[in-house]
Protein backbone atom coordinates (compact mmCIF):
# COMPACT_ATOMS: atom_id res chain seq x y z
CA UNK A 1 0.00 0.00 0.00
CA UNK A 2 1.35 3.41 -0.95
CA UNK A 3 1.92 5.91 1.81
CA UNK A 4 -0.33 8.96 1.42
CA UNK A 5 0.43 12.32 2.97
CA UNK A 6 -2.46 14.36 4.32
CA UNK A 7 -2.69 18.07 3.53
CA UNK A 8 -1.78 18.94 7.13
CA UNK A 9 1.50 17.07 6.72
CA UNK A 10 2.59 19.14 3.74
CA UNK A 11 5.24 21.81 4.14
CA UNK A 12 4.13 25.44 4.13
CA UNK A 13 5.69 25.81 0.68
CA UNK A 14 3.73 22.82 -0.64
CA UNK A 15 0.51 24.15 0.87
CA UNK A 16 1.11 27.50 -0.82
CA UNK A 17 1.74 25.85 -4.19
CA UNK A 18 -1.48 23.86 -3.83
CA UNK A 19 -3.36 27.04 -2.85
CA UNK A 20 -2.04 28.95 -5.88
CA UNK A 21 -2.93 26.08 -8.20
CA UNK A 22 -6.51 26.33 -6.93
CA UNK A 23 -6.50 30.10 -7.49
CA UNK A 24 -5.19 29.71 -11.04
CA UNK A 25 -7.76 26.99 -11.77
CA UNK A 26 -10.56 29.36 -10.76
CA UNK A 27 -11.55 27.49 -7.59
CA UNK A 28 -13.37 29.36 -4.83
CA UNK A 29 -11.59 29.52 -1.48
CA UNK A 30 -13.89 29.12 1.53
CA UNK A 31 -13.46 30.38 5.08
CA UNK A 32 -12.47 26.97 6.47
CA UNK A 33 -9.86 26.33 3.75
CA UNK A 34 -6.13 26.75 4.29
CA UNK A 35 -4.90 30.10 3.00
CA UNK A 36 -1.62 32.02 3.26
CA UNK A 37 -1.46 34.73 5.89
CA UNK A 38 -1.11 37.59 3.40
CA UNK A 39 -4.23 36.38 1.50
CA UNK A 40 -6.22 36.30 4.75
CA UNK A 41 -4.95 39.71 5.90
CA UNK A 42 -5.55 41.28 2.47
CA UNK A 43 -9.14 40.02 2.51
CA UNK A 44 -9.74 41.15 6.09
CA UNK A 45 -8.48 44.64 5.31
CA UNK A 46 -10.38 44.90 2.02
CA UNK A 47 -13.71 43.48 3.20
CA UNK A 48 -13.62 45.31 6.55
CA UNK A 49 -12.97 48.60 4.75
CA UNK A 50 -15.72 47.82 2.24
CA UNK A 51 -18.21 46.92 4.97
CA UNK A 52 -17.42 49.95 7.13
CA UNK A 53 -17.57 52.21 4.05
CA UNK A 54 -21.10 50.94 3.34
CA UNK A 55 -22.09 51.94 6.88
CA UNK A 56 -20.24 55.28 6.89
CA UNK A 57 -21.50 55.92 3.35
CA UNK A 58 -25.09 55.89 4.60
CA UNK A 59 -24.40 58.88 6.85
CA UNK A 60 -24.17 61.67 4.21
CA UNK A 61 -27.50 60.58 2.73
CA UNK A 62 -29.06 59.98 6.17
CA UNK A 63 -28.65 63.72 6.73
CA UNK A 64 -31.04 64.32 3.82
CA UNK A 65 -33.86 62.04 5.01
CA UNK A 66 -35.60 64.84 6.98
CA UNK A 67 -34.76 67.43 4.30
CA UNK A 68 -35.79 65.56 1.14
CA UNK A 69 -38.02 67.76 -1.08
CA UNK A 70 -41.01 65.38 -1.19
CA UNK A 71 -42.45 62.32 0.54
CA UNK A 72 -41.51 60.20 -2.49
CA UNK A 73 -37.89 61.36 -2.31
CA UNK A 74 -37.86 60.84 1.47
CA UNK A 75 -39.03 57.23 1.12
CA UNK A 76 -36.51 56.60 -1.66
CA UNK A 77 -33.51 57.86 0.25
CA UNK A 78 -34.63 56.11 3.45
CA UNK A 79 -34.75 52.79 1.57
CA UNK A 80 -31.29 53.44 0.14
CA UNK A 81 -29.82 54.17 3.59
CA UNK A 82 -31.39 50.96 4.89
CA UNK A 83 -29.84 48.98 2.02
CA UNK A 84 -26.38 50.41 2.66
CA UNK A 85 -26.52 49.46 6.33
CA UNK A 86 -27.59 45.96 5.30
CA UNK A 87 -24.61 45.73 2.95
CA UNK A 88 -22.32 46.68 5.80
CA UNK A 89 -23.80 44.04 8.06
CA UNK A 90 -23.42 41.36 5.38
CA UNK A 91 -19.81 42.25 4.63
CA UNK A 92 -18.76 42.44 8.27
CA UNK A 93 -20.08 38.92 8.73
CA UNK A 94 -17.87 37.80 5.84
CA UNK A 95 -14.88 39.59 7.39
CA UNK A 96 -15.62 38.10 10.82
CA UNK A 97 -15.35 34.54 9.50
CA UNK A 98 -11.84 35.37 8.31
CA UNK A 99 -10.96 36.94 11.66
CA UNK A 100 -12.14 34.10 13.91
CA UNK A 101 -8.89 32.09 13.61
CA UNK A 102 -7.13 35.24 14.84
CA UNK A 103 -9.43 35.47 17.88
CA UNK A 104 -11.17 38.62 16.60
CA UNK A 105 -14.79 39.57 15.88
CA UNK A 106 -16.94 42.28 14.28
CA UNK A 107 -16.62 44.29 17.47
CA UNK A 108 -12.88 44.58 16.81
CA UNK A 109 -13.71 46.08 13.42
CA UNK A 110 -15.79 48.84 15.01
CA UNK A 111 -13.11 49.47 17.61
CA UNK A 112 -10.48 49.70 14.84
CA UNK A 113 -12.67 52.23 13.03
CA UNK A 114 -13.08 54.41 16.12
CA UNK A 115 -9.37 54.21 16.96
CA UNK A 116 -8.39 55.23 13.42
CA UNK A 117 -6.74 51.90 12.57
CA UNK A 118 -9.43 51.02 10.00
CA UNK A 119 -10.02 53.47 7.16
CA UNK A 120 -13.21 54.13 5.23
CA UNK A 121 -13.65 55.34 1.67
CA UNK A 122 -12.48 58.87 0.89
CA UNK A 123 -15.81 59.98 -0.62
CA UNK A 124 -17.64 59.44 2.65
CA UNK A 125 -15.52 62.00 4.45
CA UNK A 126 -17.08 64.69 2.23
CA UNK A 127 -19.88 67.11 3.03
CA UNK A 128 -23.31 66.67 1.40
CA UNK A 129 -24.35 70.32 1.43
CA UNK A 130 -27.24 70.26 -1.06
CA UNK A 131 -29.92 67.99 -2.50
CA UNK A 132 -27.75 67.94 -5.63
CA UNK A 133 -25.05 66.26 -3.55
CA UNK A 134 -27.53 63.59 -2.44
CA UNK A 135 -28.32 62.87 -6.10
CA UNK A 136 -24.70 62.90 -7.18
CA UNK A 137 -23.74 60.40 -4.47
CA UNK A 138 -26.28 57.95 -5.84
CA UNK A 139 -25.50 58.65 -9.49
CA UNK A 140 -21.70 58.92 -9.62
CA UNK A 141 -20.38 57.63 -6.28
CA UNK A 142 -22.55 54.53 -6.41
CA UNK A 143 -21.80 54.30 -10.13
CA UNK A 144 -18.09 54.21 -9.31
CA UNK A 145 -18.77 51.59 -6.62
CA UNK A 146 -20.57 49.38 -9.13
CA UNK A 147 -17.57 49.50 -11.48
CA UNK A 148 -15.21 48.60 -8.63
CA UNK A 149 -17.39 45.89 -7.13
CA UNK A 150 -18.44 44.15 -10.35
CA UNK A 151 -14.74 43.71 -11.03
CA UNK A 152 -14.68 41.41 -7.99
CA UNK A 153 -17.82 39.38 -8.71
CA UNK A 154 -15.60 36.43 -9.61
CA UNK A 155 -13.25 36.96 -6.65
CA UNK A 156 -11.28 33.91 -5.59
CA UNK A 157 -12.74 34.14 -2.08
CA UNK A 158 -16.16 32.55 -2.41
CA UNK A 159 -18.05 34.23 0.49
CA UNK A 160 -17.05 37.70 -0.76
CA UNK A 161 -17.97 36.91 -4.36
CA UNK A 162 -21.40 35.64 -3.28
CA UNK A 163 -22.04 38.68 -1.08
CA UNK A 164 -21.09 40.99 -3.94
CA UNK A 165 -23.72 39.45 -6.22
CA UNK A 166 -26.48 40.68 -3.94
CA UNK A 167 -24.79 44.01 -3.18
CA UNK A 168 -24.14 44.88 -6.83
CA UNK A 169 -27.74 44.08 -7.79
CA UNK A 170 -28.99 46.53 -5.17
CA UNK A 171 -26.36 49.16 -6.04
CA UNK A 172 -27.81 49.30 -9.56
CA UNK A 173 -31.09 50.50 -8.05
CA UNK A 174 -29.18 53.02 -5.93
CA UNK A 175 -27.48 54.44 -9.01
CA UNK A 176 -30.85 54.70 -10.77
CA UNK A 177 -32.25 56.45 -7.70
CA UNK A 178 -29.44 59.02 -7.84
CA UNK A 179 -29.78 59.45 -11.59
CA UNK A 180 -33.51 60.12 -11.19
CA UNK A 181 -32.75 62.93 -8.73
CA UNK A 182 -30.14 64.43 -11.07
CA UNK A 183 -32.42 64.18 -14.12
CA UNK A 184 -35.25 65.92 -12.26
CA UNK A 185 -32.90 68.75 -11.29
CA UNK A 186 -31.46 68.94 -14.83
CA UNK A 187 -34.97 69.42 -16.21
CA UNK A 188 -35.78 72.05 -13.59
CA UNK A 189 -34.95 75.71 -13.04
CA UNK A 190 -31.66 77.43 -13.79
CA UNK A 191 -31.00 77.38 -10.06
CA UNK A 192 -31.49 73.61 -9.92
CA UNK A 193 -29.18 73.08 -12.91
CA UNK A 194 -26.57 75.25 -11.22
CA UNK A 195 -26.95 73.10 -8.10
CA UNK A 196 -25.86 70.00 -10.07
CA UNK A 197 -22.85 71.79 -11.54
CA UNK A 198 -21.84 73.01 -8.10
CA UNK A 199 -22.08 69.46 -6.73
CA UNK A 200 -20.01 68.09 -9.61
CA UNK A 201 -17.36 70.77 -9.12
CA UNK A 202 -17.02 70.04 -5.39
CA UNK A 203 -17.10 66.22 -5.70
CA UNK A 204 -14.94 65.82 -8.80
CA UNK A 205 -11.60 65.42 -7.04
CA UNK A 206 -13.10 62.92 -4.57
CA UNK A 207 -14.50 60.92 -7.50
CA UNK A 208 -11.06 60.80 -9.14
CA UNK A 209 -9.61 59.54 -5.86
CA UNK A 210 -12.32 56.91 -5.45
CA UNK A 211 -10.36 54.13 -7.17
CA UNK A 212 -7.08 54.95 -5.45
CA UNK A 213 -3.73 55.97 -6.94
CA UNK A 214 -2.47 54.46 -10.17
CA UNK A 215 0.64 52.99 -8.56
CA UNK A 216 2.15 52.15 -5.20
CA UNK A 217 4.60 55.06 -5.22
CA UNK A 218 1.82 57.50 -4.34
CA UNK A 219 0.82 55.87 -1.07
CA UNK A 220 3.58 53.34 -0.47
CA UNK A 221 1.22 50.37 -0.76
CA UNK A 222 1.06 47.48 -3.19
CA UNK A 223 -2.45 46.35 -2.20
CA UNK A 224 -3.68 46.38 -5.78
CA UNK A 225 -0.84 44.08 -6.86
CA UNK A 226 -1.70 41.62 -4.08
CA UNK A 227 -5.42 41.58 -4.91
CA UNK A 228 -4.67 40.94 -8.57
CA UNK A 229 -2.08 38.27 -7.75
CA UNK A 230 -4.67 36.35 -5.72
CA UNK A 231 -7.45 36.99 -8.28
CA UNK A 232 -9.58 38.92 -5.84
CA UNK A 233 -9.94 41.42 -8.67
CA UNK A 234 -8.69 41.60 -12.24
CA UNK A 235 -8.16 45.30 -13.02
CA UNK A 236 -5.83 47.96 -11.66
CA UNK A 237 -6.95 51.20 -10.05
CA UNK A 238 -6.29 53.13 -13.23
CA UNK A 239 -8.13 50.66 -15.44
CA UNK A 240 -11.18 50.98 -13.19
CA UNK A 241 -10.96 54.78 -13.24
CA UNK A 242 -10.76 54.73 -17.05
CA UNK A 243 -13.87 52.49 -17.15
CA UNK A 244 -15.66 55.05 -14.98
CA UNK A 245 -14.70 57.88 -17.32
CA UNK A 246 -15.83 55.96 -20.40
CA UNK A 247 -19.22 55.23 -18.89
CA UNK A 248 -20.01 58.51 -17.18
CA UNK A 249 -18.30 61.39 -18.97
CA UNK A 250 -20.67 61.17 -21.98
CA UNK A 251 -23.62 61.13 -19.56
CA UNK A 252 -22.31 64.15 -17.65
CA UNK A 253 -21.80 66.12 -20.86
CA UNK A 254 -25.21 65.12 -22.23
CA UNK A 255 -26.81 67.06 -19.35
CA UNK A 256 -24.99 70.23 -20.39
CA UNK A 257 -22.64 70.03 -17.43
CA UNK A 258 -19.03 71.14 -17.65
CA UNK A 259 -16.20 68.91 -16.49
CA UNK A 260 -14.24 70.61 -13.69
CA UNK A 261 -11.06 69.77 -15.60
CA UNK A 262 -10.47 71.77 -18.80
CA UNK A 263 -7.53 69.53 -19.74
CA UNK A 264 -9.60 66.36 -19.80
CA UNK A 265 -9.93 64.62 -23.15
CA UNK A 266 -9.86 61.19 -24.74
CA UNK A 267 -6.52 60.48 -26.35
CA UNK A 268 -7.05 58.38 -29.47
CA UNK A 269 -3.45 57.20 -29.65
CA UNK A 270 -3.33 55.78 -26.11
CA UNK A 271 -7.07 55.01 -26.07
CA UNK A 272 -7.22 56.53 -22.58
CA UNK A 273 -8.75 59.56 -20.93
CA UNK A 274 -6.16 62.18 -20.05
CA UNK A 275 -6.94 64.21 -16.94
CA UNK A 276 -5.45 66.39 -14.26
CA UNK A 277 -4.26 64.24 -11.35
CA UNK A 278 -5.93 64.97 -8.02
CA UNK A 279 -3.88 66.05 -5.02
CA UNK A 280 -2.89 62.64 -3.66
CA UNK A 281 -1.38 64.23 -0.53
CA UNK A 282 -4.91 65.43 0.27
CA UNK A 283 -6.17 61.88 -0.31
CA UNK A 284 -3.74 60.56 2.30
CA UNK A 285 -4.92 63.18 4.78
CA UNK A 286 -8.59 62.39 4.14
CA UNK A 287 -8.22 58.65 4.73
CA UNK A 288 -6.34 59.46 7.94
CA UNK A 289 -9.65 60.98 9.11
CA UNK A 290 -8.68 64.56 8.36
CA UNK A 291 -11.39 65.14 5.76
CA UNK A 292 -14.13 67.81 5.82
CA UNK A 293 -16.62 65.65 7.75
CA UNK A 294 -14.39 62.87 9.12
CA UNK A 295 -14.65 63.78 12.78
CA UNK A 296 -18.41 64.40 12.67
CA UNK A 297 -19.14 61.09 10.94
CA UNK A 298 -16.91 59.13 13.32
CA UNK A 299 -18.54 60.85 16.29
CA UNK A 300 -21.98 59.79 15.05
CA UNK A 301 -20.75 56.21 14.69
CA UNK A 302 -19.21 56.32 18.18
CA UNK A 303 -22.43 57.63 19.74
CA UNK A 304 -24.49 54.95 17.98
CA UNK A 305 -22.07 52.22 19.09
CA UNK A 306 -22.04 53.48 22.69
CA UNK A 307 -25.82 53.88 22.93
CA UNK A 308 -26.49 50.41 21.53
CA UNK A 309 -23.65 48.52 23.22
CA UNK A 310 -26.13 47.04 25.68
CA UNK A 311 -27.70 45.02 22.84
CA UNK A 312 -24.34 43.40 22.03
CA UNK A 313 -23.72 42.72 25.70
CA UNK A 314 -27.20 41.21 26.17
CA UNK A 315 -26.78 38.91 23.17
CA UNK A 316 -23.37 37.84 24.45
CA UNK A 317 -24.72 36.60 27.79
CA UNK A 318 -24.85 32.82 27.89
CA UNK A 319 -28.00 31.28 29.36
Amino acid sequence: MENTISFDQLTEEAKYEHFMSRIEAGDKIEAEDWMPDDYRMTLIKLISMHGISEIMGALPEKEWVPKAPSLKRKLGIMAKVQDEMGHGQLLLRVAEDLMKPLGKSRENIIQDLLSGDLKFHNVFHMEAKTWGDAGLIGWLVDGAAIISQTNMLDASYGPYARALKRICAEEVFHAQHGEAIIMALAEGTDEQKAMIQDSLDRWWEALLMFFGPADATTTGTSKQDTTIKYRIRTKTNEELRQDFFTKYIPRVLSLGLKLPDETMHFDQESAMWQYKQPDWSKFKQIIKNNGPKSKDRLRLREISYSNNKWVIDALSVKA
